[in-house]
């Protein structure tokens, strides 16, 4: 089933790899989690739940009495957005090779994205979904000033030394706030070593600026992105001036260990 209708569409594949390649492109630049958790699939359109954790009774049986056991699933969201690319610019550069302002495709991946981020680190509480955030279970540090230099390191520290007793052994991840991470280039007094390059000894996994408040620090442990569909675009109709087109994908967190993660709470002004 093509899904994403692109055969009723009056422009060919080449169009296609090129749309293709500018969302891929726009959506990486946004997303940060797909760099350190593991990833599964693609598994097709068709995955709308997923479940999680172990079987279990729904309340404990009496001796005399037949138990029911359930079993646990979250919804996987699909994520869509739709963008407009003008029949006339298309004609143009199929038939005269101008060139092709692919613009709209990038702003909608990077919309998409943009959500896919949101929902990792954030869930989705109405539906059920929680992130990386605000998971039940995790651990947590309180942030000092991070104006000190050596506040930073100590905060992080922490934050690893909770995770190692916990049995979690990394290698880890860090992701920051955009204030948080730009602060770490700062260098320490009389040193030519930069914060960031300080940390990455401790986060092998890598330091991620994401648009969060605060930080976590992530043991791989935690889970697994687990994809539908991936990224792709599709067609929807045309108005004669514009081909009606959008940018879609499913994913979603599954938490495994929620204990794997410790966000990193922000003081009231830590840069």
């Amino acid at each position: 089933m093509d899904h994403l209708c692109r055969e009723k569409a009056p422009f060919g594949d080449g169009i296609w790899d090129r749309i293709d390649a500018a969302a891929v492109a726009a959506a990486r630049d946004r997303l940060t989690a797909r760099r350190y958790l593991d990833v599964e699939g693609p598994y097709g359109p068709g995955l709308t739940s997923i479940e999680v954790g172990n079987d279990d009774y729904c309340r404990q049986p009496a001796d005399d009495e037949a138990g029911a056991v359930i079993g646990h699933a979250i919804s996987v969201p699909m994520i869509r957005r739709r963008f407009r690319l003008s029949v006339r610019r298309i004609a143009a550069y199929l038939d005269n090779g101008m060139p092709l302002n692919l613009a709209p495709v990038e702003e909608a991946a990077e919309a998409v994205a943009a959500r896919e981020e949101e929902i990792v680190y954030r869930g989705q509480s109405d539906f059920g979904l929680s992130g990386l955030l605000n998971a039940n279970g995790r651990q947590n540090v309180d942030a000092g000033d991070w104006s000190d230099v050596d506040q930073v390191l100590n905060d992080v520290l922490l934050g690893v030394t909770r995770l190692d007793d916990a049995g979690f052994r990394g290698p880890y991840a860090l992701a920051l706030a955009p204030a948080l991470y730009n602060g770490l280039f700062r260098r320490y007094p009389g040193s030519d070593l930069l914060q960031l390059e300080h940390l990455r000894r401790l986060c092998t996994k890598g330091i991620f600026k994401a648009s969060i408040e605060g930080g976590v620090i992530v043991d791989p442990r935690v889970g697994s992105l687990v994809v539908g569909q991936d990224l792709r675009a599709g067609y929807g109709g045309q108005d004669g001036i514009h081909y009606e087109l959008f940018v879609n994908e499913s994913i979603v967190l599954r938490l495994d260990d929620a204990a794997a993660v410790c966000t990193i709470t922000p003081a009231k002004s830590l840069v």
